[in-house]
């Protein structure tokens, strides 16, 4: 039983780095199409999507796992963050879009832990069997998609309290910095939230399945 629970393991090890990769490349494409803002250092991008997207997709640990090479891979130098930020390496942690990309991780963990297609609302994912456990069957269950909706809305506002909480910092003003992060993304932020949601009530069950 335990050899073959080994060959299991060794088995999804490929696929799953290979989508911890994916991840964070997906998010490196996403990073590169900005629009800049007037009045604001930050530009509005696809990366909160996509992050969104990875974290669901993936599952909590793969999410994270994924976004921390991302971030591992910009503070390296690799041309992997928005390119409107004249910030490079580890400077751009230390910049204005910083706690935007702090957070990456930790959202994308909590939409892949919230969207869980196996676990059922209160349920202590340590004693789900491991049949129905997302990621080592393909017999998990079609999420709901208000659990869905919920979790990707806790993975944006996880997002903008990381970017809110390091512009209060570099400013000094809560309120300023509510201003300059946080409300020119709101009426996008209905956009990305309606997206997600859809995408990953879709195809949450059939990805975790195979990782």
């Amino acid at each position: 039983m335990e050899r073959a629970l080994a060959v299991s393991e060794r088995s999804l090890a490929l696929p799953r780095v290979t989508a911890v990769i994916l991840g964070a490349a997906f998010v490196a494409l996403a990073a590169q199409i900005s629009v800049p803002l007037p009045g604001t250092p930050v530009p509005m991008t696809l990366q909160p999507l996509a992050v969104l997207l990875v974290g669901g997709l993936l599952g909590a640990r793969l999410g994270a796992t994924s976004m921390v090479l991302y971030l591992a891979l910009g503070i390296a130098g690799l041309p992997v963050f928005t390119p409107t930020v004249p910030l490079f390496g580890i400077a751009r942690l230390l910049g204005p879009t910083g706690g935007y990309l702090l957070a990456y991780p930790v959202a994308a963990f909590a939409v892949g832990w919230l969207t869980d297609p196996g676990r059922k609302p209160g349920e202590n994912p340590k004693l789900v069997p491991m049949s129905i456990n997302p990621g080592l069957s393909p017999g998990v269950s079609k999420p709901n998609w208000l659990r869905v909706g919920l979790g990707v809305l806790a993975g944006l506002v996880l997002i903008h309290l990381g970017g809110l909480a390091q512009l209060a910092i570099l400013t000094g003003a809560l309120s300023g910095a509510a201003r300059l992060a946080t409300l020119p993304f709101l009426l996008g932020d209905l956009g990305k939230l309606a997206v997600a949601t859809a995408v990953l009530t879709k195809l949450t069950p059939a990805v975790r399945a195979r990782l």
